[in-house]
């Protein structure tokens, strides 16, 4: 199947018309990656999270029995996009699954139960994102040290080492310390002035 019929097979498979069907939009669409690297896309509401994951695994055409990776991206006001990427080891096709997770109440069910292997990622992805798995047998912290406060990968994160620390990037290539000309010292986004923040706060008020 190429990567267009990936995507039109599990949005038809998983299209209900009936008045009961969960609210939202499906949609199939393709990575990027050129000619012979693309990746069907497709799109689904939270609430068919584990639908979605559970037909492209058990479908006898999709058959994507292989689960890859699962991740998100911090999207601000939008939310958290969590994307995972399952593989078909017979019919060798590939298939990226998204879901848009609120950010008020970033709540999504477990696919452990489909996919034991997706129990690390969801690990990570709770404790990176603060995106909670429901019914995850053992949604613990996997990375940080114990008493971490914060989730790392959300954009409002503050890089807390580079307040501390000049950003290396702060300097363009052939300026030194000892130049005549020093321009004033850049922040990368996301970090706060570090007489604001940081152990300097509160210094040239």
């Amino acid at each position: 199947m190429t990567p267009e019929e990936v995507g039109e097979r599990l949005v038809a498979l998983l299209t209900d018309d009936s008045p009961d069907a969960p609210p939202g939009e499906i949609v199939a669409g393709l990575s990027g990656g050129g000619p012979g690297h693309e990746r069907a896309v497709v799109d689904v509401p939270v609430a068919r999270w584990w639908e979605a994951v559970g037909t492209a695994k058990h479908n006898g055409a999709l058959g994507c029995d292989y689960f890859d990776w699962l991740s998100a991206v911090d999207e601000l006001d939008d939310g958290f996009r969590l994307v995972a990427h399952l593989w078909s080891t017979r019919r060798r096709h590939a298939l990226l699954l998204r879901t848009l997770v609120a950010r008020d109440n970033p709540v999504i069910e477990s696919v452990v139960e489909l996919f034991p292997g997706a129990s690390w990622h969801e690990r990570e992805t709770y404790e990176m994102f603060g995106i909670t798995f429901a019914r995850h047998p053992d949604l613990r912290p996997l990375l940080l040290p114990p008493g971490f406060e914060g989730h790392p990968l959300r954009k409002e994160f503050v890089l807390a080492s580079r307040v501390a620390k000049a950003w290396p990037g702060a300097k363009e290539p052939g300026e030194s310390e000892a130049g005549t000309t020093k321009r004033a010292p850049m922040r990368p986004p996301g970090v706060p002035d570090p007489k604001e923040w940081g152990p300097r706060a509160g210094e040239g008020a």
